[in-house]
């Protein structure tokens, strides 16, 4: 089971992925049940984990980043 597999969601190269796999599973009706389409889910698979695990970089710098600020505020209002 994939996350919400909608365009705006996704980098256009996973985007391209879906886009195949979609193809894939169209054009083999009772093919996907038997892994005809394991290949390209798998590429998809990791395109989405290397997705999640940039944005979650991306979230923990900028937490790092509001908790700093605060920190540094809370300083400032204990030696007022």
């Amino acid at each position: 089971m994939h996350t919400d597999l909608s365009a705006h969601l996704h980098t256009p190269a996973c985007n391209q992925l879906i886009e195949e796999l979609k193809a894939c599973h169209d054009n083999n009706a009772f093919g996907k049940f038997i892994g005809i389409c394991n290949s390209i889910d798998d590429k998809v698979v990791k395109c989405l984990k290397a997705e999640r695990v940039a944005r979650s970089a991306a979230n923990r710098a900028k937490a790092r980043e509001r908790q700093a600020k605060y920190k540094q505020k809370l300083e400032q209002g204990e030696s007022n």
